[in-house]
């Protein structure tokens, strides 16, 4: 677990309907930060199905998922889980705050 908060983007990047990527330099683990309609959402840049991205795919900010372009498997940007088949398995959800003008998240799994 990552009790270093990782620097995402200054809060003004990060429009509603957008997404940023990072990574947690202490545990190694690529993250992605959507804002959608200003409440913001962490989450592993890593499709469970296959390991991919999440942040090349797209934003449904009305059904408020996230897309993986290389199956088509479809995740909750609130809370990670699974939308769809082929991807069975949540995608892990973490922190994310507002702080100094910035945005941050961490990995904080054990």
């Amino acid at each position: 677990m990552s009790e270093t908060w990782t620097f995402i983007c200054a809060s003004e990047e990060l429009l509603p309907g957008e997404m940023k990527s990072a990574f947690d330099e202490v545990t190694g683990t690529p993250l992605v930060v959507f804002n959608l309609d200003g409440e913001l959402y962490a989450l592993e840049d890593q499709c469970s199905h296959e390991e991919f991205e999440l942040s090349s795919g797209v934003i449904d900010p009305v059904e408020g998922s996230i897309e993986c372009i290389l199956h088509s498997a479809r995740f909750d940007i609130r809370d990670g889980r699974a939308l769809c088949a082929p991807a069975y398995s949540p995608v892990p959800k973490f922190p994310v705050k507002r702080e100094h003008g910035g945005i941050w998240s961490r990995d904080d799994r054990d």
